[in-house]
């Protein structure tokens, strides 16, 4: 009987730890989201206006384009102390990444193309 007793509270203690580990998981989730949404829409306006005025033989059209979305905010890990940051738009099939540390935009017309 005690066994059965300790085996149950063990199980209820596993089952109290991992919704606790849920929680601040989603927590953590929700507060990742607001920030992103925040540097998001504090870059989106500068990432236009250089993606607009950037030097290409593709132009990129994103006020007169009939088809935009915006990819959003991607980072990418290049090695132990340095990660690069861009905000990627797509205006009519052209894509164009804004790097909001450099400030400058690089211009592709194609996924597959871009490094």
């Amino acid at each position: 009987m005690t066994f059965q007793r300790i085996v149950i509270a063990l199980l209820a203690l596993i089952v109290a730890g991992l919704g606790a580990i849920g929680y601040f998981e989603w927590k953590r989730a929700v507060q990742v989201r607001t920030l992103k949404a925040f540097v998001e829409g504090y870059v989106f306006n500068e990432a236009v206006l250089a993606c607009e005025q950037a030097k290409s033989s593709t132009p990129f059209k994103w006020n007169g384009g009939k088809s935009t979305s915006v990819i959003g905010l991607n980072s990418v890990k290049l090695d132990k102390y340095n990660v690069s940051a861009s905000y990627t738009l797509v205006a009519d099939g052209v894509y164009c990444d804004y790097d909001p540390i450099k400030r400058k935009a690089e211009i592709g017309s194609s996924f597959l193309e871009r490094e």
